[in-house]
């Protein structure tokens, strides 16, 4: 979520149910529990002990990955358990670092609370160090046949703790897998070897700025700007080689797996047989990829075509693209009828048509004149859908619908109704926008259905729930196409997950009900995560599966990976697995199933 955020850098390039179950009570006696309240900021990173794995040394890999530039070659990570010792700075990185710190102390120090690292990274959302495959332990019930594979979630993970503003939406992408085979857990935890990641670890400290949180303001811009740049042309990195994060997603399509973050290309990853995430490289798709693509690709479940899109702030604003199944990247549809920058985080495709969102977030000179973040909220401006032919080559028939009041960051899907002239869509509405970014806390989203009548321009809407639900999911197999039920996450406030919410979509607009037909509310101090929905072998039903998600005890310090019914009323707990440490908050996940891993192999 930081394409606008990283312009900068890139342009230098170009009633709760318990925990487990009504009898459940948390055993801290047998072992140790360290429960994280508050972190230190350090100025000086600490030495940390890592485990990696061994393998052969391989034949490079030639384009589409995309080695970084002017940067040593390196081997594989090795198996053996090793501790980096702390580096001894060049003195160009000690004149920068201080230049730095002058800039964090007087000119922009972190007063806000949305910025302040010492607010942000407390309790559960406090960094962890990798985790090498661990045995987990099954402490209720017995893990389904279908879930046979992998659920990996990325979330933000910072390396060094910083010193400096510090945003949610800036951290290291860290990804966080549990590989399950015959019953049996397994978790790990690795970052993306970003480039960023690969030169601040080579160089013991921060090297890039905090891109989200660090540019508010035409002096701490100018400032950092400044240092940013300095540190370009003594070498300390290069900017052609990307400045993202993959710290936001993950999708699989064109036969690999990748870890994404909108601010620059996709990160191809995998899995080795014992568990263990390796990062694979940078990947351009035959250097048909530009600067950057959406955390958010849709996957056709029918034809595994991936449909996605990049944004910014120079013209074209909006690019639509795709990406055929056999890993083939189509020429890019510049959209120019998108006028003025917006914060375009998320889309949605049917059958026919790819539809996105002009939301009143976006860039806003005014309020960074006067110090404010570059990218907020502007109340004058109206909200529209607009929709394009799914195979288009061009934006002759893209067309753009005025939608007041609606700002979505996150869809849940669409489809096709009355032979292709109305699309549906459902998506969580903002209702509090202006504090999307800064006062997350306070956001309350609602979920809606909207119609649109591409014959007459007519849009209607149609609340379904007025409880405060984000990050919807569906079956994956009714991406694009009419379905019936969504699992959302219900805050309590954003971004802590308090529970998980099953809707029922089809409610007619006549019955202005509620549509949650089912519920599961963590417990008292327990928070989770995305869901995300599993179908079970050979399901008939659209329902017919398991809602898995990451939870966290913040009284006993306990992380639990919970599988959870999802037919059933209360979304009953059918298995938990005891994590071996606790696993931070993050954003989104995805189950790659035993099959499609091997492929990745």
């Amino acid at each position: 979520m930081d394409a606008f955020s990283s312009t900068f850098l890139s342009t230098l390039s170009q009633h709760p149910k318990s925990l487990l179950s009504p009898n459940y009570s948390p055993n801290t006696s047998s072992s140790p529990i360290l429960k994280v309240s508050s972190v230190r900021i350090e100025e000086r990173p600490q030495t940390t002990t890592t485990t990696t794995r061994t393998k052969p040394q391989e034949k490079p890999t030639p384009s589409p990955y995309t080695p970084p530039k002017d940067t040593p070659k390196r081997q594989l990570p090795t198996k053996s358990i090793t501790t980096k010792k702390p580096v001894e700075p060049s003195f160009p990185s000690v004149i920068f670092n201080a230049f730095d710190d002058f800039v964090n102390t007087f000119i922009d120090p972190p007063l806000k609370p949305c910025v302040d690292p010492k607010y942000i990274l407390s309790n559960n959302f406090a960094p962890v160090d990798e985790l090498p495959p661990t045995e987990c332990e099954v402490v209720v019930g017995s893990l389904p046949p279908c879930l046979d594979g992998a659920y990996i979630r990325n979330g933000p993970n910072p390396q060094y703790l910083p010193r400096g503003p510090y945003h949610l939406f800036d951290g290291d992408g860290m990804l966080h897998s549990i590989k399950i085979s015959q019953g049996k857990a397994t978790l790990c935890s690795r970052y993306v070897k970003t480039y960023k990641y690969t030169i601040e670890r080579e160089a013991g400290s921060p090297v890039f700025p905090n891109v989200f949180s660090g540019f508010n303001g035409l002096t701490a811009s100018a400032a950092r700007g400044a240092i940013t740049a300095a540190r370009a042309i003594a070498g300390q990195f290069n900017p052609t080689n990307g400045i993202g994060l993959a710290n936001t997603s993950l999708a699989l399509f064109g036969g690999k797996l990748f870890a994404l973050g909108e601010s620059d290309l996709p990160y191809a990853v995998k899995l080795a047989p014992d568990g263990d995430i390796i990062t694979l490289g940078r990947y351009d798709f035959d250097g048909k990829l530009f600067m950057s693509m959406t955390a958010h690709p849709k996957i056709d479940p029918d034809t595994n075509e991936a449909f996605a899109f990049r944004y910014g702030p120079m013209p074209p604003f909006l690019t639509y693209f795709r990406i055929e199944p056999n890993g083939t990247k189509t020429p890019d549809v510049p959209i120019f009828s998108m006028t003025r920058p917006s914060f375009l985080h998320d889309f949605a495709i049917t059958n026919k048509f790819a539809i996105f969102s002009d939301i009143q977030i976006g860039m806003n000179p005014l309020e960074f004149i006067t110090g404010g973040s570059p990218v907020s909220s502007d109340s004058g401006k109206i909200p529209r859908l607009g929709v394009i032919p799914r195979y288009a080559k061009n934006e002759s028939e893209m067309k753009w619908f005025d939608v007041p009041g609606f700002n979505i960051v996150h869809a849940i899907n669409a489809w096709d109704e009355d032979d292709g002239d109305t699309i549906v869509m459902v998506a969580p509405n903002i209702l509090s926008v202006e504090h999307t970014l800064e006062r997350m806390d306070m956001i309350h989203a609602s979920v809606e259905k909207v119609k649109i009548d591409l014959k007459s321009g007519m849009v209607s809407r149609q609340p379904l729930s007025t409880r405060n639900l984000d990050f919807g999911v569906i079956n994956p197999a009714y991406v694009g196409k009419k379905n019936k039920y969504v699992y959302a996450a219900i805050g309590d406030p954003m971004p802590k997950i308090a529970g998980i919410a099953k809707l029922d979509v089809s409610v007619a607009e006549a019955d202005r009900r509620d549509c949650i037909v089912a519920c599961r509310l963590f417990g008292e101090g327990c928070f989770g995560g995305e869901p995300y929905f599993v179908a079970n072998n050979s399901a008939a039903d659209e329902d017919d599966g398991y809602v898995v998600s990451f939870v966290h005890n913040e009284k006993t310090g306990e992380s639990r990976f919970l599988v959870m019914d999802a037919k059933s009323p209360n979304l009953d707990i059918v298995a938990a697995v005891k994590l071996p440490r606790r696993v931070p908050y993050g954003f989104h996940g995805l189950f790659v199933r035993e099959t499609d891993l091997r492929k990745l192999m």
